[in-house]
């Protein structure tokens, strides 16, 4: 009686490895899924990127943009201090082609102190003519 016992052991390993080996990996290929946070960075010419940035620094009007006499783009935003202490943050400049995609011209994040209740002007110049459009990122100052 124990040898169909002894002879079902391999059919059942057999059985169990063909069931294991599907995995829930083997659907095919994935469609890129939609970003759940907003991507300001795309849309809006200025984005405050920490949250006590975003309690203490404002922007005064729009910004300023026009293309220089050789076909690079400058950039001036007005910062404001929303605080009654004076504040330091960083600020950089990201240029972009006409389709809104990095030119890889990219600004070293500049410190800006600003005072209390003080606005101060932050200049910003690509480096070559294929940017027309940008996005400026504050920060706390590191």
């Amino acid at each position: 009686m124990k040898t169909p016992t002894i002879a079902l052991i391999p059919i059942t390993l057999a059985a169990v490895a063909l069931l294991g080996c599907k995995s829930t990996y083997d659907r095919g290929p994935y469609l890129p899924q939609a970003s759940k946070t907003p991507a300001y960075e795309t849309t809006e010419p200025v984005v405050l990127l920490d949250p006590g940035v975003q309690r203490s620094v404002t922007v005064a009007g729009q910004p300023f943009a026009r293309t220089l006499e050789d076909g690079r783009l400058e950039v001036t935003v007005q910062l404001r201090n929303r605080e009654n202490r004076r504040i330091e943050v960083q600020a950089n400049c990201v240029f972009k082609d006409v389709n809104g995609i990095s030119t890889g011209d990219e600004t070293p994040f500049q410190t800006v102190i600003l005072t209390e209740n003080a606005t101060e002007a932050v200049r910003f110049v690509s480096m070559n003519d294929k940017a027309k459009r940008y996005t400026v990122r504050v920060r706390q100052a590191r």
